[in-house]
């Protein structure tokens, strides 16, 4: 029976006649009586079920008189029910009178409380001895029995017999009407077997289960990740030993995330934590819940936990590994990465160079420079900016004809839309999300069905030891409630190894080749290699070992590393031979590059430099970091923009103050690091973000009153452009020494470079000989013979004069390791 807790007697003493609490004597200004208790209304349902219920059964036995004889009459069926199932009436009076009495327990406190306390009290504090449970079973069981008898009753009217006799005929009814229930279930099976078969069918597939022993990966096979492996380690600590951590009231961490730049080992991380664990390792396909029909991506998702359940208690943990998470979508907007633990955003889209995944290329969206690369010979990080800006170009300011910033639009960074709305289908992530935080549900048709039916409760579900992996390149991509604790505990950046990982990861792969490589040539690669993950690496050894081949030879050299390098790094040059006048001045273009970042930088080595046209680049001068640094100082920024702007210094310098639009691309570079440097890093004359002013619409017109922002760049541009012209007057002979290098081999590696500013032998040039006295007469000769090809006062050059090699009369020294060769260079 519904109802309150009923009121103490001696709170019932002071009730009024109405069941009101009057307010205590004495205290005029006390709150007025409150009603006292009474009973809880009832919805129309659930007050006349009953009522109906017995209504019907009694309707039910007068039509059941009525069709058995024709000749029988309503009125005359009504009178023989109402003498033979007098009963039935009794019970509906028994209801009226019930119903009649919750009525008036509903208006009337003193009423209620009587009946609950005086008469239905005991009975009520007998029942609340039971615990809910018991309480529960007890009215399950009390359901069945009614629903029993009312069958039985209905069948006894329909077979004319008594109830009793009903009983001993129900099992031979039954027999008698399974061949019926057969066809009618062989009928549905048929039907519904149909579409069942075509989505099991369709909920198949993508997924790959590896058993204990067909993975053969340990962690000592993941090269240059050794700060991650000891993370994921004591993830796999506590799947093979989870008392250690749940006998203290903790719980076994059930998720990794591996994010980080493509290539560096995700996926061989998670085999290796199935193959050291000697669990199942369960490969889930990127598109394994792409599907054309929707609800077809639920199922797959339900089938794949199911066996993840099923071989987990069979060899007590499954790895579950997720490759490409990313295609699981995201369920509403894109996630922005910025404020998220962990600083994922900082290998977003639009950070690709800054953070080392790649450099930014004319595929990005740089820009179309035809002459000089532009960008080249620039830091990783200064690419990265470069990049940033101008992929948001469509929301920066322009500049004005008098120097002024012209407002058109707020500066800020882009995020690149990555993901989906939706996973494989509609609910498919939902369904993910649902699946991975719902590992508890008791298993088993019997357990939760059979047993529930019976009234038992059904037992405890067991611990499924289960560590779903996910790995991906665009973190930002996935849904924040696929990343939240309890689904994925842990999240772990797979980056670029460092050099001692690189390092380790070459004299991996090299062991499985031949080769006559020093370990000082290793570690020199490694240095050239800042951006190299283990992908890249075995790609290049493999290259190695194919130039070899085709060489008809089956050991590495230095020269097919170096080679490889170049093919991998820079691609393979274009056809294509540049006319005589044309080669001297891009030589120059290149030279002049070479020179200053070989006098300025330090933290940063010339790796190759070429004027093998490869596209639109007519040459280009790249370099490698020395050290994994990740900032930038302000003497290094400016070192950067010196380099750029050293093509156009020098081409005016050498060519009487003419330059070729060539220059377009470094002017752009130049121009955008010294822009970004005053308005972003405070390397100017004014401290403020000016960025950060224009994006909150404060300061657009200018960052300094007296000093326009244009003005700005243009003063620190000159600057530069000053200190860049002091430095190649300075190394004219060096200049005119790299342009002839260059004219000769097209292609020349940083160690070259450097044999020739020094005046040492080099791996492919000796640069002693750049360092005689006749050398500058034949180099001015030559260029001033240039010059007047260029005037258009001789219609050819001269012949490229050629250096008598003194390599043979040099005492014998081992070359230093190079970053390509005169095999590289020469076009294939």
């Amino acid at each position: 029976m519904n109802h309150t807790d009923p009121p103490t007697p001696d709170v019932l003493a002071t009730a009024g006649p109405n069941g009101t609490f009057p307010a205590p004597e004495g205290d005029p200004g006390a709150a007025p009586a409150t009603p006292g208790p009474r009973r809880k209304k009832l919805s129309l349902w659930d007050r006349g079920k009953f009522l109906l219920l017995l209504l019907g059964l009694f309707a039910f036995v007068v039509a059941a008189q009525v069709s058995g004889n024709p000749l029988m009459s309503w009125g005359d069926a009504l009178s023989i029910e109402a003498r033979s199932s007098w009963w039935l009436l009794a019970l509906i009076g028994v209801e009226v009178v019930r119903q009649v009495h919750m009525y008036l327990g509903e208006r009337s406190s003193p009423y209620y409380v009587f009946w609950t306390d005086r008469v239905f009290g005991r009975a009520e504090t007998r029942m609340h001895r039971y615990n809910d449970w018991n309480r529960y079973r007890l009215s399950r069981a009390a359901k069945w029995i009614v629903t029993l008898v009312v069958a039985l009753f209905v069948y006894a009217r329909l077979e004319h017999v008594s109830l009793f006799d009903a009983v001993v005929k129900v099992p031979n009814a039954i027999w008698s009407a399974i061949p019926l229930l057969f066809q009618i279930v062989l009928l549905l099976l048929i039907v519904v077997g149909q579409f069942a078969a075509i989505f099991w069918f369709m909920s198949k597939g993508g997924v790959e289960v590896y058993y204990p022993d067909d993975v053969k990966t340990r962690f000592a096979d993941v090269w240059g990740q050794d700060h991650v492996v000891s993370r994921v380690k004591e993830n796999v600590f506590y799947l093979e030993h989870p008392e250690e951590i749940e006998s203290r009231g903790g719980y076994v961490p059930g998720g990794i995330l591996l994010w980080g730049p493509p290539g560096t080992g995700k996926t061989l991380l998670a085999e290796a934590v199935a193959g050291e664990t000697g669990k199942p390792y369960v490969f889930i396909d990127p598109g394994a819940f792409q599907a054309m029909f929707m609800g077809v991506g639920i199922l797959k998702v339900k089938s794949l936990f199911r066996k993840l359940r099923k071989l987990s208690l069979r060899y007590g943990g499954v790895i579950a590994f997720f490759d490409e998470a990313d295609s699981l979508g995201n369920r509403g907007q894109l996630a922005s990465g910025f404020n998220r633990p962990g600083g994922r955003a900082a290998h977003a889209a639009t950070r690709l160079g800054a953070h080392g995944w790649r450099a930014p290329s004319y595929a990005d969206g740089l820009e179309d420079f035809s002459g000089c690369n532009g960008v080249h010979y620039l830091s990783s990080r200064a690419q990265a900016e470069l990049y940033e800006h101008r992929a948001s170009a469509a929301g920066r300011p322009g500049f004005g004809a008098d120097g002024s910033v012209q407002a058109g639009g707020s500066v800020h960074r882009a995020v690149m839309p990555m993901g989906g709305m939706m996973g494989g289908d509609m609910g498919t992530l939902q369904s993910l999300l649902a699946e991975m935080s719902g590992l508890k549900k008791p298993r088993g048709f019997l357990n939760r069905v059979v047993r529930r039916a019976l009234g038992m409760k059904p037992k405890p579900p067991p611990k499924y030891r289960i560590l779903i992996m996910m790995a991906t390149n665009m973190p930002n991509s996935l849904d924040e409630a696929l990343l939240r604790p309890g689904r994925i505990d842990r999240q772990y950046e797979v980056g670029y190894p460092s050099k001692e990982g690189r390092v380790k990861t070459y004299n991996g792969y090299l062991a499985k080749v031949k080769h006559e490589l020093t370990e000082e040539q290793i570690d020199r690669l490694a240095i050239m290699s800042p951006q190299a993950t283990g992908a890249t690496i075995k790609d290049t050894v493999n290259e190695a070992l194919t130039q070899a081949i085709k060489d008809g030879r089956e050991i590495i050299t230095w020269s097919d590393v170096l080679r490889a390098r170049v093919i991998k790094e820079h691609g393979l040059p274009d056809d294509h031979e540049h006319i005589e006048r044309e080669r001297h001045s891009v030589a120059l273009h290149e030279a002049c590059h070479a020179v200053v970042a070989y006098r300025l930088r330090r933290n940063m080595a010339i790796d190759i430099a070429t004027i093998e046209r490869r596209g639109g680049t007519g040459g280009f001068v790249a370099s490698v970091q020395l050290e994994d640094s990740m900032f930038s100082w302000k003497s290094e920024v400016e070192v950067g923009v010196m380099v750029s702007l050293a093509s156009l210094v020098g081409e005016r310098m050498f060519f009487d103050g003419d330059n070729t639009m060539g220059v377009g691309g470094d002017l752009g570079s130049a121009t955008m690091l010294v822009a970004q440097s005053i308005t972003r890093w405070g390397m100017g004359d004014t401290i403020a973000n000016w960025t950060m002013m224009v994006s909150e619409g404060m300061g657009v017109g200018s960052v300094d009153a007296d000093r326009p922002f244009g003005k700005q760049v243009e003063a620190k541009l000159q600057e530069l452009y000053r200190r860049t012209e002091e430095v190649l007057a300075a190394n004219r002979r060096e200049v005119l020494a790299l342009t002839h290098a260059l004219e000769t081999h097209k292609t020349i590696t940083g160690e070259d470079v450097e044999s020739i500013m020094e005046g040492t032998v080099g791996p492919t040039v000796d640069g002693r000989r750049y360092h005689e006295p006749e050398f500058v007469d034949i180099a001015e000769e030559y260029h001033t013979s240039a010059l007047q090809a260029h005037r258009g006062g001789s219609d050819d050059l001269r012949d490229l004069p050629e250096l008598d090699r003194v390599a043979a009369k040099a005492p014998a020294q081992s070359p230093q390791p190079t970053s390509s060769t005169q095999a590289a260079a020469e076009p294939e």
